[in-house]
Order: C-alpha cells, then structure tokens, then sequence
C-alpha cells in the first residue's frame, strides 16, 4: 500500500513521507506550515505522473516540474523531484543501481496520485 505522510519535524515544523507498505521511498524537507506540506503533496499527486526524467550522472538538463537521477558522493544514486521552479520538494534514499533509483521514480509517477494522506502531526512517540 503506498501512502502519504505529514510528520511532525523539529522547530514545530513539519514534512513528508511517500511510502510503500513501511518503507519511505522519499520524504521532504522541513515546511514551515502544515498547508505547505499538504500543498507539496498535491503538487506531487498532480506533477509527479507527467514529469520527465533527467539523469544528472550524464550531464542530461531539464526544466519545469522534472525527476533528476544524482549520484551520491560513494557513487549510488538517488532521486530529487524538483518544482517548475527548480526547487527540491522530496529526495530519496540512495540505491546501489540506477535502476531501482528509477523503479522509486516510477513507483511515485504511478502510485502517488491515488496514494492516501495521514496525518501524523501531534502524535507521541
């Protein structure tokens, strides 16, 4: 089952998780409100299914709403979605091949935009 999450963060802010079943497959950074967390999760629901690819590790460049492929500092690679406005809105862990990096891709293109919201904010550990 794959699903959204808004957390709680540090400094009473807040962030995202896409996950499948317990795994997160990309989360956010921290958003100063809780409606720029939900807004960050519309805008993937509604981008993410018609954003294009870009593979950094072959120099490859994009614009608008976009997936980037970047390898790590230990030669994995990891995924950004970027906003239109080049703005890193989620990344996610980093794979040993490029092609589970693009498995995580397809996975948020494909099951993002039916993927239910939980809120988790105020909820103790």
């Amino acid at each position: 089952m794959h699903k959204f999450k808004i957390l709680d963060a540090a400094n009473g802010q807040f962030r995202v998780q896409f996950l499948y079943n317990s795994e997160v497959m990309v989360w956010s950074e921290n958003y100063a409100s809780k409606a720029s967390a939900k807004n960050c999760i519309e805008s993937i629901k509604k981008n993410a299914p018609g954003a294009s690819t870009v593979d950094l590790t072959k120099e490859e460049t994009g614009s608008g709403y976009r997936f980037e492929l970047v390898e790590s500092k230990d030669g994995q690679t990891f995924v950004r979605f970027k906003a239109s406005n080049g703005e890193t809105m989620v990344r996610s862990e980093t794979y040993a091949s490029k092609a589970s990096a693009k498995n995580c891709i397809d996975s948020v293109k494909t099951n993002g935009p039916g993927a239910e919201v939980f809120d988790e904010t105020g909820k103790t550990a």
